[in-house]
């Protein structure tokens, strides 16, 4: 049997758009009121551009799989990508006169509104992915799982064809806009073996109100549960072993981004074979470089500013010495 050569570390199927953030809004929008923004950021969006992004400013070699509507938006969003070093190859611009998808962000001091317009996050469909593509990495990842509408339906499929390739597979679900947790995604969970998610999101795909009792569900059924927690940090549960880690204490700017980035930091250290403690850690130092500047990916924008950061709060954590900056 010939050999596979693994050409990237990481295949990233999911959305790709735009993020408009309007920043300084009053805490309460009344019906009919012209309400002023103080600033505002156009950036790239979605949770897996985002996390591929970052990723791959950390050093690993991604490719990203999507679908963009023939547009400025999609053009921005792809080109976003390219410059930050993902292969973008898979991209593809949809036939049709749907557009890319754009998400308006609403931030307050103590909230965020969030406003999806789906575009062609709502036409990636199986016949999109280049299957010999995806078993070219080591690694396939995959977020915002409910969005996926037209791929929905052949997820498990999808998931079992990777998996049968001898690729690790992570998943991030983000959140269900119909707030269901139910349907395609029990049908994958067989073949993951990191999922990512926040507590509200572990709580509601485990159908437990408590945080210990719905890790534990998840942890019968998936090798690795990981719990991003914010301001706490953030815990990891494999079948009965636990771990937990603190965050990183850094002013905030904006929070756009901080789960994407953890999960870049997470596993860009599982890929270099790293322990579970140290993963955790890492996945929380790219969380916290990531709400220092506004928008999901413009501390990893920045190079050197991104490479200093990560050095400097790695070594103040005493951690191991294999933990990379910015490569």
């Amino acid at each position: 049997m010939e050999k596979i050569i693994k050409t990237i570390d990481v295949a990233v199927a999911g959305e790709l758009n735009m993020d408009l953030i309007l920043y300084g809004l009053p805490e309460t929008l009344d019906p009919e009121r012209e309400h002023l923004a103080d600033r505002m950021t156009l950036t790239l969006g979605s949770s897996s551009a985002i996390f591929a992004h970052n990723l791959a400013a950390l050093g690993s070699r991604v490719g990203f799989i999507s679908r963009i509507g023939n547009d400025g938006l999609g053009e921005a969003a792809r080109r976003w990508l390219e410059e930050g070093g993902v292969d973008v190859s898979q991209v593809h611009r949809g036939a049709g006169s749907c557009p890319t998808g754009l998400t308006v962000i609403l931030a307050h001091d103590r909230y965020r509104n969030i406003l999806t317009y789906p575009g062609t996050i709502f036409e990636l469909c199986f016949e999109d992915i280049d299957l010999d593509y995806v078993v070219s990495a080591r690694h396939f990842h995959m977020a915002s799982f409910f969005l996926h509408r037209a791929l929905r339906p052949r997820m498990r499929e999808l998931f079992r064809k990777v998996k049968e390739a001898g690729l690790s597979v992570s998943l991030d679900t983000n959140d269900d806009p119909d707030d269901r947790w139910d349907g395609e995604i029990s049908q994958v969970l067989e073949f993951v073996d990191i999922i990512l998610l926040n507590e509200r999101e572990i709580r509601k795909l485990a159908g437990a109100e408590d945080l210990s009792e719905a890790m534990g569900r998840l942890a019968a059924r998936i090798p690795l549960v990981v719990a991003k927690l914010g301001e706490r940090g953030a815990m990891a549960r494999r079948g009965n072993e636990h771990w937990q880690s603190s965050a990183v204490p850094v002013t905030a700017v904006d929070s756009v981004g901080a789960g994407d980035s953890f999960d870049a930091g997470f596993i860009h250290q599982y890929l270099r074979g790293a322990d579970v403690e140290t993963c955790l850690s890492f996945g929380n130092l790219a969380g916290a470089l990531s709400v220092t500047r506004a928008g999901g990916t413009e501390a990893f924008r920045d190079r050197e500013y991104a490479g200093n950061f990560l050095a400097s709060r790695w070594r103040q954590q005493k951690a191991p010495e294999r933990a990379p900056a910015i490569e």
